[in-house]
């Protein structure tokens, strides 16, 4: 698991640390680096993809980000023409310094710090990881497929694409860990913890999928169940944009076994606010069955869904970290990051400003007599 994890010049962070535990929740003002940080560990991830590390180089441009060149990549007011990562976790130690090329797509590596075995025993450079970037697909008539990516390693694709087939495949599989099995399911298998964790985002959601094999392709109907009456199936492009957005976040989250890890960007889009909770309490229930999560929102309902998963005793304090990104006060455009605690009962030690206070700003501004 990763314990924490160090960022020097890139984009707006000089030299910043943060930790990490089972449930990360990182939130703040647009453009202070909450994505940054998240783009930190995918750059490591996609450079040992194509074979660079440990030991030749970080691609700054693959299949799971695309930040451009070095000039695109390097903190504006840096003191050293270096890019460095570094990550702690529970086997040991991983660092990299990565000297700037101006024009280069790809940073040789300068120095590194490797505990033998430790790149290949984290999740990050491994199958049992997921990535759910905030552009995801939306509702389709039909949904690609890839045997690659899917049979043979159990990815969703960053986008979600392929959480229809995995579903198809993989569907009578159980659910391990029984905090997250939903009550109302049917059974374990993940089509019917799926289908009773979407009831969550809409009451009575019901899935049809189907595979195509003569066009390569896969389908997905929703259904919808009133007592005992389900309606016919629709499309997926005729019903609600939030059901197939979600999808891919329920599947992996459900999908997902012990020392895995998901990064979610966004889970609250296209939701109502019982559904961003829901999706929240999920997120929390995946950690508590030891899925490493880091969740990018704006959504103070996924935030109180994690406080609840704390106060419920899904998840303890220690397990939780929550992360506020604002700008320093300074000319050079850096950010920092402000670690909050939350208590047993899920409240948060401070509140400061721009941190899910628009709510009481509002309200104070509408009960102000003119």
């Amino acid at each position: 698991m990763i314990r924490q994890l160090r960022i020097r010049n890139l984009k707006c962070f000089e030299n910043e640390t943060i930790g990490a535990d089972r449930l990360n929740l990182l939130t703040g003002l647009n453009g202070t680096g909450k994505s940054t940080v998240l783009q930190a560990l995918l750059l490591l991830r996609q450079s040992a993809m194509q074979g660079l590390l440990p030991s030749i180089g970080l691609a700054l441009n693959g299949d799971l980000v695309r930040l451009g060149t070095a000039k695109d990549a390097l903190f504006s007011s840096a003191q050293e023409d270096v890019i460095g990562l570094e990550i702690t976790l529970d086997e040991g130690q991983l660092s990299w310094s990565f000297a700037y090329d101006q024009a280069a797509n790809v940073l040789r590596v300068a120095d590194s710090v490797l505990l033998h075995g430790a790149l290949l025993q984290s999740a990050l450079f491994r199958d049992d990881f997921h990535y759910l970037q905030a552009e995801r697909i939306g509702p389709r008539t039909s949904f690609e497929t890839s045997d690659f990516d899917v049979r043979v390693h159990r990815q969703l694709g960053k986008a979600g694409e392929y959480a229809v087939q995995f579903l198809e495949q993989f569907g009578d599989e159980s659910v391990a860990g029984e905090p997250r099995l939903h009550p109302n399911a049917v059974s374990s298998k993940l089509r019917d913890q799926v289908e009773a964790w979407l009831g969550e985002v809409s009451p009575g959601t019901r899935l049809e999928v189907r595979a195509t094999p003569e066009t390569d392709a896969v389908t997905l109907r929703f259904s919808f169940a009133h007592e005992r009456a389900v309606a016919t199936p629709f499309r997926a492009t005729n019903v609600g944009f939030g059901l197939t957005y979600v999808l891919p976040i329920i599947v992996a989250a459900l999908a997902l076994t012990q020392d895995a890890l998901l990064i979610v960007e966004n889970p609250e889009a296209h939701l109502h606010p019982q559904g961003q909770s829901s999706v929240a309490g999920l997120l929390a229930r995946a950690a508590s069955c030891g899925v490493q999560v880091f969740v990018e929102t704006h959504s103070d309902h996924v935030l109180n869904g994690v406080r609840l998963a704390v106060k419920n005793g899904l998840l303890t304090p220690e397990q939780t970290r929550i992360h506020f990104f604002q700008p320093r006060n300074t000319p050079d455009s850096a950010s920092q990051v402000i670690p909050l605690h939350i208590d047993p009962d899920g409240r948060i030690d401070v509140w400061p400003p721009g941190f899910f206070d628009e709510w009481d700003k509002s309200l104070e501004a509408l009960l102000t007599v003119r």
